[in-house]
């Protein structure tokens, strides 16, 4: 940004007179008589006829200083108050701007001499007047003065001035844009009359060169404001140069190595899969910026650089994008713990570009006193589409239940559209296949005695979801819907099938700043065949850190003979919690939860079982980290009076 000052001619005439006074009286002024002996502690003698009077150092700027050196040891270090008077009406980003960067305020709490105070004001007055004219007070002047004491007070005292405006606003060579040109003004947004204000026009600028290359201009150029101030009578000017260039079209993208890495980390076909514009649709710089952003999220790369470059013809403009790679390898490792689910260890290995591209390997295992697993994972991300997730396991686990124990193998397959905390989506799905192998065993509900039965299931899951809340980890607003169905077959002596469905509901509304209503409901039905010849592990349970908290995870229902849970064809729960931040990154949360098992197709909605409780969040930076501690209300025999629950994220 390039200032001028226009100014008038009186200063430097009143300076030529000042000068000849000097001159004229420098002649007049006697010889010098007979040496005499020199009293350091007399007055400075009067010049006669120079025209100006020795400074009153008392009542200069700085004055009270001063006087507070020769009433007080200079050298003395003390603790000093300060304050900033005159600039209310300049607005709060310039006193933030000015708490940042003041001398003053980096020292608040450190002893000082008077002569440190004396710099630290200086400097501080150099500061705010920058800052003031900054926000276009080109007249603004700063006074200090020290206040003495056992505790000094350094005050700064601001005179801005008249707050001068612009008398006329020019962008040269935007008709250039042709029909778009009015929207690129109304972008910069700096006009007559506005505020002769540095970072208006900074952020005009800035929004200029974002909506040029929004409109379709991918080479435009913006030069640099130049503006000129007229002090005489206060206003200033602004002229900016803007070339245009000509509209484009996307072209095809290029795939090339970022420098010193081998090779591109993707090929140009997949980084059109995951870019959101085609050949042909007009150039938009912002789709650039989301490409950008979606291949840092692939975890694939270092580095990435997207930029334009001239296409094959006039009227098309290629997108030349640079990557290196980033370790492909991860470790991961996971602890919990939950009243009825034991503690539980996860670990897994990930080869992120095993297969290319975005094709994963992963080795996973549990280990927990309630559950064990080993699986092999393959997974390709943006899958032919962005945000297309392949997904394909073979699992061996061992599940141990008060309601049931089961070892089961399984191969399965999903083709999903997911969400994530850098690209929340507000519609996601997934369609899949199962096939199951699976030994069970329970208890005859009315006998309570063991069995053990085998069963061959297939199932085609699929689900719907809409997230219309404010955050996937944390949302404060909003609410989301979702629905999930499974038709499944079943082979355990005879062939039978039947469908699972499941609906769920939660909404998130501020009551006041730091604190949040959620409420969540849950429904969920089996049609087609009855409970008792339905695999164990494929019937409703509720209870549990994700449930109804304050009981054992499954324990709500019906019950065998042993009094453990048999679980049931539908399901209905209830949830309520207020999240109150209470302090720093810290919050709590009162919470009151209901839900219950049914034998019936339909949940009848009656014999609910209530836990309530009190949680603790804290919020880091990659979302809460969740300690629930609940009790039940209503509880049926057997039941722990106090159940703990940690996890990352929200309950809902």
């Amino acid at each position: 940004m390039v200032f001028r000052v226009r100014r008038s001619g009186r200063c430097a005439a009143a300076a030529s007179i000042l000068l000849v006074s000097a001159s004229a009286g420098a002649q007049a002024v006697p010889p010098a008589a007979e040496p005499v002996p020199l009293d350091p502690n007399a007055p400075l003698a009067a010049l006669p006829g120079i025209g100006v009077d020795w400074p009153d150092l008392a009542a200069a700027p700085g004055g009270d200083l001063v006087e507070a050196l020769t009433t007080t040891d200079a050298a003395a270090e003390r603790r000093y108050r300060w304050a900033v008077e005159g600039v209310d009406g300049a607005g709060a980003l310039l006193r933030e701007r000015f708490d940042q960067v003041s001398t003053l305020n980096a020292h608040d709490n450190e002893p000082a001499n008077a002569a440190q105070l004396d710099r630290r004001a200086r400097e501080d007055a150099d500061l705010l007047t920058t800052l003031l004219r900054g926000e276009g007070y080109y007249d603004a002047s700063v006074a200090t003065r020290i206040e003495p004491g056992a505790t000094p007070n350094v005050v700064l005292e601001a005179v801005p001035g008249a707050l001068y405006r612009f008398a006329g606003v020019t962008i040269d060579g935007l008709a250039l844009a042709g029909d778009k040109a009015g929207d690129l003004r109304t972008a910069f947004g700096v006009k007559t009359q506005d505020p002769v204000d540095a970072d208006a026009i900074v952020a005009g600028q800035a929004r200029l060169e974002t909506a040029i290359g929004r409109e379709g201009f991918p080479f435009a150029k913006v030069g640099e404001p130049q503006i000129v101030v007229d002090r005489a009578a206060r206003t200033a000017t602004l002229d900016l140069s803007v070339e245009p260039g000509t509209a484009r079209r996307f072209g095809r993208i290029v795939a090339v190595a970022e420098q010193g890495a081998r090779k591109s980390v993707f090929e140009a076909d997949h980084i059109a899969d995951i870019a959101r514009f085609r050949p042909g649709e007009p150039y938009d710089s912002g789709s650039l910026d989301d490409l950008r952003r979606a291949l840092v999220q692939t975890s694939l790369v270092s580095s990435v650089k997207v930029e334009p470059v001239p296409g094959a013809t006039p009227d098309t403009v290629d997108i030349r994008v640079a990557t290196a790679p980033a370790p492909p390898r991860t470790v991961a490792g996971e602890l919990g713990y939950g009243t009825g689910e034991g503690a539980r260890a996860e670990l897994s290995w990930t080869h992120r570009n095993l297969f290319p591209p975005e094709g994963a390997l992963t080795l996973r295992s549990v280990l927990g006193t309630r559950e064990q697993l080993g699986a092999v994972v393959y997974r390709r991300n943006n899958f032919n589409g962005r945000d297309r997730v392949l997904t394909a396991q073979f699992a061996a686990t061992h599940i141990n239940r008060d309601a049931f124990e089961a070892q089961t193998l399984s191969l399965s397959g999903s083709l999903e559209r997911q969400t994530n905390i850098f690209f929340q989506k507000t519609w996601t799905w997934s369609l899949g296949a199962e096939l199951l192998a699976s030994d069970e065993r329970d208890v005859i509900a009315s006998t309570g005695v063991d069995r053990r039965r085998t069963f061959f299931i297939g199932a085609l899951p699929t689900s719907l979801n809409y997230d219309g809340s404010d955050d996937l980890l944390n949302p404060t607003r909003g609410f989301r819907l979702g629905g999930r169905a499974s038709p499944e077959l079943s082979l355990q002596g005879a062939v039978f099938g039947y469908t699972r469905t499941q609906v769920d509901a939660s909404i998130y509304r501020p009551v006041r700043d730091g604190v949040v209503l959620a409420a969540r409901t849950r429904l969920g039905t089996i049609l087609g065949a009855p409970r008792d010849q339905i695999a164990p592990s494929r019937r409703f349970y509720a209870g549990g850190g994700a449930s109804v908290r304050g009981y054992g995870f499954q324990s709500i229902g019906p019950r065998d003979a042993n009094n453990d849970p048999i679980g049931g064809r539908s399901l209905a729960e209830f949830s309520i919690e207020a999240r109150v931040k209470a302090f720093g990154n810290f919050g709590v949360v009162p919470f009151l939860d209901a839900g219950n098992i049914y034998t019936s197709p339909l949940p009848r909605l009656t014999g609910m079982r209530f836990g309530t409780g009190l949680g603790v969040r804290y919020y880091s930076n990659f979302g809460p980290i969740r300690v629930d501690v609940g009790t039940p209300i209503n509880p049926q025999p057997g039941d722990s009076r106090i159940a703990v629950y940690v996890s990352l994220g929200q309950a809902f």
